[in-house]
Parts: C-alpha cells; sequence; structure tokens
C-alpha cells in the first residue's frame, strides 16, 4: 500500500510535469465526506496518471473531469455525501497562424494580451521576421507538409489560415480535419469557402470534418482593418474556448466556486 504522503508527492509531481509538458489535465482531490484527502492526478489523453480516489467513489467522476478539461473549468462536484475538487490545469492556448500579412500581425499583437503562445508560419523568409512580429514566440519559414513535424495541432491548438492559395491551404487539411485542434479558422468570402468546401468534399473528407473549418472567418461585427479582422477572428475563438452558448452537464452536482473551494 502507498502511504499518503508518497501518493501526494506523486500526484504532485505529475501535475508539475502537466504544467511543464503544457498537457492539458486536472488534480482531484475530495474535499469532504470518506476519504477526505485522498488525490489523483488525470492527464487528458493519458487518463489516471498518479494517485487515486476511494474506491467507492462513482466512475462518473472521471467523466465530469474529462467534460470540465474540456471546457477549462474548475469546480467543487458534489457525489452523494462526498465532494470532489476537480482542479483544472490549463496550459497557454497555441495560436498558429498560416501567412505573414498585415492580419497575421494584428492578430500577435492582440493574441499576446490575451495569453496564447504564438507561432507564424510562412514560406516567404523575406515576409516572417522578427520586425514584423515581435510578439510571436516561434517563427516558421516553410510550407506547411514541411513543417509537420515541427508543430503538434492538439486540443489546446487554434489555427488561422491566411492565405488566399490553395496551394499553401491543401497540404494543412490532412493535418488539421481530423486533428483535436479546438479552433480551425480560413480567410476568404462565401464564395471561396464554398469553392473550398466543395474541393474538400471531392478529396473525400466529410461533412462533419469540412464543417470544422470557420469560413468566412470571425465573428460578424461589420470588420474592415486588419486590426478588427483581427478582433473579429480572436472573439470567435473566444467563443470557442468557453463554449459561452452550451450548457455544463455533469453526473455530479456542482458545488462551491472554484475560488472557494481549493482545499
Amino acid at each position: 500500500m502507498v502511504s499518503e504522503d508518497r501518493q501526494t508527492g506523486e500526484v504532485l509531481g505529475a501535475c508539475s510535469r502537466m504544467v511543464q509538458e503544457r498537457r492539458l489535465g486536472a488534480r482531484l482531490t475530495v474535499v469532504e465526506g470518506t476519504g477526505t484527502g485522498a488525490s489523483a492526478a488525470v492527464d487528458a489523453q493519458e487518463g489516471l496518471v498518479a494517485g487515486a480516489l476511494p474506491s467507492d467513489t462513482p466512475s462518473s467522476v472521471m467523466a465530469d473531469a474529462s467534460t470540465l478539461m474540456e471546457r477549462e473549468k474548475s469546480m467543487t462536484v458534489s457525489y452523494g455525501d462526498r465532494d470532489v475538487f476537480i482542479d483544472v490545469i490549463i496550459p497557454r492556448p497555441h495560436l498558429i497562424i498560416f501567412g505573414a500579412v498585415h492580419i497575421a500581425q494584428a492578430l500577435c499583437a492582440l493574441g499576446r494580451h490575451l495569453d496564447f503562445d504564438i507561432t507564424v508560419s510562412d514560406a516567404r523568409p523575406a515576409f516572417l521576421t522578427p520586425e514584423r512580429f515581435p510578439y510571436a514566440d516561434q517563427l516558421l519559414v516553410g510550407w506547411p507538409d514541411e513543417l509537420s513535424g515541427w508543430l503538434s495541432f492538439d486540443q489546446r491548438s487554434y489555427v488561422v489560415v491566411l492565405s488566399h492559395d490553395d496551394r499553401f491551404e491543401a497540404p494543412l487539411w490532412p493535418l488539421l480535419l481530423r486533428s483535436p485542434v479546438r479552433y480551425i479558422g480560413a480567410m476568404g468570402s462565401g464564395r471561396t469557402a464554398a469553392a473550398r468546401r466543395a474541393r474538400l468534399a471531392e478529396a473525400g473528407y466529410s461533412s462533419e470534418e469540412i464543417s470544422r473549418i470557420r469560413g468566412p472567418i470571425g465573428i460578424e461585427i461589420g470588420a474592415e482593418s486588419p486590426a478588427e479582422v483581427a478582433v473579429a477572428i480572436l472573439g470567435e475563438m473566444i467563443s470557442t474556448r468557453r463554449q459561452a452558448q452550451t450548457p455544463l452537464e455533469l453526473n455530479g452536482r456542482p458545488r462551491r466556486p472554484a475560488r472557494d473551494a481549493r482545499p
């Protein structure tokens, strides 16, 4: 049997690794009821990675942890007479921009204020310079299919495609449409978006996969300047991230807000 101190150390160590590796996860801790103090670490991709809750804890707590990780919300949830605090580990979201155009510059500046980790990619080195993109964390020169090994398209990724050239877009769709990225937006008019959907359907992508692409990109605010278009795009990304219009459905009963429930 693992001692309580050792188990706590293993859980804290696992949570620390998730923070360092920028992985989405959660620490589950019994804060009231039988087994108070028991804790476990859960990785969004790997499941339980350290510790354990009492054996009679309903298995639905893991489903609720997955829901809260997806919604990026920490919360105390009640399961009968036992309260479990689900403390979500939220890595910085990753904004990946393809196309070093003026809108990309505005996206970088605004995205930095929203605490995005920002990567900009373009095949033209003359356009992709630190002087033009001082707020980017990473600049990658090359065509999308050449850079796939340098990028991770995971559930913390928000991808914006600003090129109008299908030669640049086409290599991206196999990487993005069947990946877990949170947001995919592509620049272009309604006619451009319709032509893109037709090409992808002909290439064998399902309607569900194709519908993941937001195009025309951004919420409708009548944007005209690059900065205004960037605001519209980020607004759509924030709405996707927060899922403001989607009710939060849990198996357990939500209790106190996270700020009042930390053990």
